[in-house]
């Protein structure tokens, strides 16, 4: 979801090692008028995937197709309240999405209606409110713990 901070954990699980892909840029990502958004290139994120196969990589990005990779996925929801969104979305430099009315409008429709899709099929869930530093530390705890 815009403003849960997966932007921010991304960064900082590369700084610390981690391989990762943002969906959102590098043309991982089409707006399909059926789906009526964006949708993963189901060819590249299959490809990524293959070559990552029984390695770590933290992969970002919420579309309508992402539950066909589920099974090959072990899920983390990044989850933060709307107040909290918001706020993010305001004060944050990097991206200009969900400034304006219209978009915000989309945002808290989203929280309302594909947020509990995320997390009734998620395996694990992160309280994105909490330091950035203890969302990271739980996500590598998470990691480490599939790479017994």
């Amino acid at each position: 979801m815009s403003g849960t901070g997966k932007s921010s954990v991304l960064a900082e699980l590369e700084r610390r090692g981690f391989e990762v892909v943002d969906t959102d840029i590098g043309g991982w990502s089409v707006w399909s008028d059926l789906a009526g958004g964006y949708v993963w290139r189901e060819d590249r994120i299959a490809e990524l995937l293959d070559r990552h196969e029984g390695r770590t990589l933290c992969v970002s990005g919420t579309v309508s197709n992402q539950s066909a990779f589920y099974p090959r996925f072990d899920a983390v929801v990044l989850h933060a309240p709307a107040d909290a969104l918001l706020a993010r979305i305001a004060t944050r430099t990097t991206n200009d999405y969900g400034k304006s009315t219209g978009e915000r409008d989309v945002v808290l429709r989203d929280l309302a209606e594909v947020e509990p899709l995320l997390r009734a099929t998620c395996t694990h869930e992160i309280d994105a409110t909490q330091p950035l530093d203890t969302v990271v530390a739980q996500i590598v705890a998470i990691a480490e713990s599939l790479d017994r």
